[in-house]
């Protein structure tokens, strides 16, 4: 009778220590959680940069495929134009502004 409680007391401890671990310990879910959420993050961080490879992708084919992309390059971030056209650059005026009302009050007229 005396074995089987010793027997008992230990498969407790036991019991009690693997819980421990379990919810506590070194890989536990509080860490399988964290982990987890890391994941989630990743795979979407991961997403983002496979739609900008596609993109970057398109982009390269485009540019190896035809003269067109590369004349709208040409025109878009450097401002060539083609022999024989004419450049028109078309300049917004600002509105004018008025003068500071607190210059005013300081100044008298004689």
């Amino acid at each position: 009778m005396r074995t089987l409680r010793i027997v008992l007391v230990v498969l407790v401890a036991l019991l009690a220590w693997l819980q421990y671990r379990l919810w506590f310990g070194s890989g536990g879910n509080h860490e399988v959680a964290a982990l987890q959420a890391e994941v989630e993050q990743q795979a979407r961080q991961n997403d983002g940069l496979r739609e900008r490879n596609a993109a970057l992708a398109a982009e390269v084919a485009d540019l190896k495929s035809g003269e067109a992309a590369i004349e709208e390059r040409a025109r878009a971030e450097l401002g060539m134009i083609k022999p024989g056209e004419t450049f028109y650059r078309v300049v917004d005026h600002a509105p004018p502004t008025a003068p500071a009302a607190a210059g005013n009050d300081e100044e008298e007229t004689p």
